[in-house]
């Protein structure tokens, strides 16, 4: 029974990830949420430079906000930045050149931002991504783990400090629904026992980064933490790394504005504060981030391991004072 019923909740969950899901679900949005201005506010956003990154950074620029967009391309960031300020009109948007993957890096430039900045609003982590191979960057890390789960976390736990001094504080992960097929794995965090597959390796990141948000919503209480899943929506990250996934689901997938609307929503709604910290969002509701009597909930140890080991590997790569 148990089986079928996650068999069931899992396909009714497929159907809502597509385009007619999102259109579905959005009959029950509230229009006023995003009728907000956020002028004098500032918003850092990872891999902004296309697909739901670029859509959420145009969506508020167009609402007065400064934006960081955080990109590892110059060339395309610098071009994202022209399209965004042409589309929006606002001049307040800003370049940072950085690539998650290089965790010493990412704590150069979070360092460096909290030197030159008095405040940061909210924080958005939406840049990833999905190596089918397995790659080891400049400090011996796997790819996927360093961009995906290491990268997030030092980058928020860097500006937390940041954040903390600023009004309404937000920091919005970009999670995905295949996190819901992976349990916290705390024992191979790498992939260096197991047999590497780059969709599996990705789902577990994507859980990783939920028990990071509930962690974090937890020993932050001033900053309100939410993760949320876009949908499949149809993005230059998603053709690359799921090619046959893209090319069979490209009439059905969402636009990336329809990705970016609850990344937006959670970002300036005056609705999402109200909410409690830590949850899991789909299409601006919270959601269970478990199928429905699931394997996938981790104790209070597991959970403990592995903020240890992320804060283990962490310090290990961080630059000398």
């Amino acid at each position: 029974m148990c089986l079928y019923r996650n068999i069931a909740w899992f396909i009714k969950g497929m159907r809502a990830y597509t385009r007619s899901g999102f259109e579905n679900a959005s009959k029950s949005f509230v229009a006023k949420d995003l009728d907000v201005s956020m002028v004098g506010r500032s918003f850092m956003i990872t891999g902004a430079n296309s697909g739901i990154g670029k859509a959420t950074a145009m969506a508020i620029a167009k609402k007065g906000g400064t934006v960081h967009i955080v990109c590892r391309n110059k060339e395309r960031a610098e071009r994202a930045r022209e399209e965004i300020i042409s589309a929006s009109g606002n001049t307040e948007v800003y370049v940072h050149v950085l690539d998650l993957s290089e965790t010493r890096k990412v704590w150069e430039f979070a360092e460096a931002f909290k030197k030159q900045h008095l405040s940061l609003n909210v924080l958005i982590n939406n840049a990833g991504c999905m190596v089918n191979q397995r790659e080891i960057n400049s400090d011996g890390l796997e790819k996927n783990f360093a961009t995906n789960t290491l990268g997030v976390y030092v980058l928020t736990k860097c500006l937390i400090p940041l954040l903390e001094k600023s009004k309404d504080p937000r920091v919005i992960t970009v999670s995905s629904g295949g996190m819901l097929v992976q349990k916290l794995n705390t024992d191979d965090l790498q992939t260096e026992r197991a047999p590497f597959d780059g969709t599996m390796v990705y789902a577990q990141n994507k859980r990783q980064q939920v028990v990071m948000t509930e962690v974090w919503a937890k020993a932050n209480p001033k900053i309100h933490f939410s993760v949320m899943h876009p949908g499949w929506a149809d993005t230059p990250a998603v053709a690359k790394a799921m090619p046959q996934f893209h090319q069979m689901m490209r009439n059905r997938l969402r636009s990336a504005e329809q990705g970016a609307d609850t990344v937006v929503w959670l970002a300036v709604s005056r609705a999402t504060a109200a909410l409690p910290s830590g949850l899991f969002f789909q299409d601006r509701q919270p959601v269970s981030a478990h199928l429905p009597l699931a394997w996938t909930h981790s104790s209070r140890r597991d959970v403990k391991a592995f903020v240890g080991r992320l804060e283990t590997l962490a310090l290990a790569v961080k630059p000398s004072e």
